[in-house]
């Protein structure tokens, strides 16, 4: 088949209603808003209340988005859903997705990635796309973090907030050629599994009276290790991407990188030589929603005019695992 590009037509965002500040923790764990803030930027970040699941929040993303492009469900080819919160281990959340969406026609499958699932979510769409295989593809990054938080662990818990969002790709128009999916580069590290992640669940150490005493189905992070390899890679993957495309730091109009620590986006923002404008920051009113930070900060960016048809735009994230990865978009809308 011959290659076709793809592009981003549509998005869409939701964040549980429920709001967490600073002021909240204080009450919770020994902690303080002045701490938070400059070791985190971070003010306040969306909770989900008990009854709602990752599955929720993601079908309330993908309906946002396929409204805003004014399609129906059964339109749909393909639905990815980026998470390392599921409902539950099996059946795959994009079932319950495809079910409370009716996309009758759509198949589809879970991606774990950790805070680069979106990313990688994205890239996989490209692909299906690209090929000619499927026409209308949706990404979807939707993570309830705060069901694997010790709210005991204050290095852990005042990071995270739920949210998610989607975003439609589609085969570019002749009359569109110069906007879409440009280019992507990835890497995974496995020497950083000990740092950041959820030591219990799995067929490793599955559920028992004993991990759940020992608190082994919460988050686990080695913060000072995950901090460095976050900025080294950041910056390192954005600039092999852009030279392997004849361009520089300079050339983009915005970087939109994952939201996991504002202290991370500033230091990548300079080792890249951006300035301050054409870096995207919305941790401070979310938290790190892990899958959802991307297109959360995309819908930021569009709704301040930050970011516009034909803005070259660089997104990019490290995850546990490691894992890694940045895309190169020309935005289509």
């Amino acid at each position: 088949m011959a290659q076709i590009r793809a592009k981003i037509t549509a998005l869409g965002c939701y964040v549980p209603p429920r709001v967490l500040t600073n002021a909240d923790l204080e009450r919770l764990v020994e902690t303080n808003d002045e701490w938070i803030l400059t070791r985190t930027g971070i003010s306040e970040r969306h909770i989900a209340d008990p009854e709602i699941a990752t599955s929720d929040l993601a079908t309330c993303a993908a309906k946002i988005a396929l409204q805003q492009r004014g399609i129906d469900a059964s339109e749909i080819d393909l639905i990815i859903v980026c998470t390392v919160t599921p409902d539950m281990l099996f059946p795959s959340t994009v079932c319950l997705v495809q079910k409370n969406l009716g996309a009758s026609k759509a198949w589809g499958f879970d991606l774990i990635a950790a805070c680069s699932g979106f990313v990688y979510g994205l890239n996989t769409a490209t692909s299906f796309v690209g090929s000619g295989m499927y026409k209308r593809v949706l990404v979807i990054g939707a993570d309830t973090m705060s069901r694997i938080l010790n709210y005991e662990d204050r290095t852990t818990c005042v990071l995270f907030g739920d949210g998610a969002g989607a975003m439609l790709v589609e085969p570019v128009e002749t009359a569109d050629g110069d906007v879409g999916f440009i280019d992507f580069y990835g890497e995974v590290d496995g020497t950083g599994a000990p740092y950041l992640s959820m030591p219990a669940g799995g067929s490793r150490h599955p559920a028992s009276a004993e991990t759940v005493e020992n608190k082994m189905h919460y988050v686990h992070q080695e913060g000072q290790q995950v901090f460095k390899y976050a900025v080294t890679k950041m910056q390192e993957v954005s600039t092999a991407l852009l030279a392997r495309n004849g361009l520089t730091p300079a050339d983009l109009d915005i970087l939109i990188p994952h939201q996991a620590n504002k202290r991370i986006i500033t230091a990548t923002a300079e080792k890249l030589g951006l300035p301050p404008e054409k870096v995207m920051t919305n941790i401070n009113k979310y938290g790190n929603t892990t899958a959802g930070t991307i297109p959360l900060a995309t819908r930021d960016a569009l709704l301040q005019s930050r970011l516009k048809k034909g803005d070259l735009v660089l997104y990019a994230a490290v995850g546990a695992g490691y894992t890694v990865g940045a895309s190169l978009w020309r935005w289509a809308y």
